[in-house]
């Protein structure tokens, strides 16, 4: 499927590597305007707008922590300073801090709380107003095969995913009078450098339970979200799609 989003401008959290980085060249080979954020990479950033920028595409690079509203606030700003509209907001960022929950650190519980969920809220509560001035915009929310199954050693990460859907279908009757809509992936076992970290019995164990007999490329989420930012999905929200594969089934 072939999608124009020129004029568009859209903001993915999380964007210089994985599905992050994925996200970004599929919205910018769509035509779109494209800001992302990154925490630490300063390098791969500034890479990415220069080949995105040689590309003839309009880019916009952002530091911040998702877990800071103020920071939230401060990008959406900046992506309305820049471009006036923001038109399609991508919630991407996470982290994992895994571990049997006996063991399991209030520190670590936290820590992805406040990315993966909080970041959420954060970035979501910063657009509220702009779409619904606009009276139109896309959020498309990543969550996780396992906020739907749950995993063990990750509740945290599965409590956070799972709050994503929950949020987005809330946030999904909310907005939906102003024609934004509101709709989650939930990939399944992606090839990341997140999941490259996994034991090769883990990453086989998941592999068995895939019916597809393949883990997911990036840009194969990547296809979920720019269809679900695409005008064919003008009258899909609260949904969930999953691409896993048929992990979840």
């Amino acid at each position: 499927m072939q999608v124009n989003l020129s004029d568009q401008s859209v903001l993915v959290t999380g964007g210089t590597r994985g599905i992050g980085r994925a996200l970004v060249d599929a919205f910018a080979e769509a035509g779109a305007r494209v800001a992302f954020t990154y925490r630490s990479s300063s390098d791969a950033a500034d890479e990415l707008v220069d080949t995105l920028t040689d590309q003839g595409v309009e880019a916009l690079a952002i530091q911040g922590d998702v877990a800071e509203m103020d920071a939230a606030q401060a990008t959406v700003d900046r992506v309305l300073e820049a471009w006036e509209t923001l038109d399609v907001l991508v919630n991407n960022a996470g982290i994992t801090r895994d571990g049997l929950l006996l063991r399991l650190q209030e520190d670590d519980w936290d820590a992805v709380i406040e990315t993966n969920l909080k970041g959420v809220f954060n970035f979501c509560k910063a657009a509220y107003r702009p779409m619904m001035r606009q009276r139109g915009g896309k959020i498309i929310n990543i969550s996780s095969v396992v906020g739907v199954t749950g995993n063990p050693g990750q509740t945290n990460y599965a409590a956070s995913k799972a709050g994503i859907i929950g949020f987005s279908k809330s946030l999904a009757k909310e907005l939906g009078s102003r024609s934004v809509t509101v709709n989650v992936v939930a990939p399944g076992f992606v090839e990341t450098d997140m999941t490259a970290e996994l034991s090769d019995s883990a990453q086989e164990a998941m592999l068995d339970a895939v019916p597809l007999g393949r883990p997911a490329r990036p840009q194969d989420v990547a296809s979920g979200v720019l269809y679900l930012a695409s005008p064919a999905a003008d009258y899909i929200t609260g949904h969930v799609l999953h691409v896993d594969g048929g992990l979840a089934m």
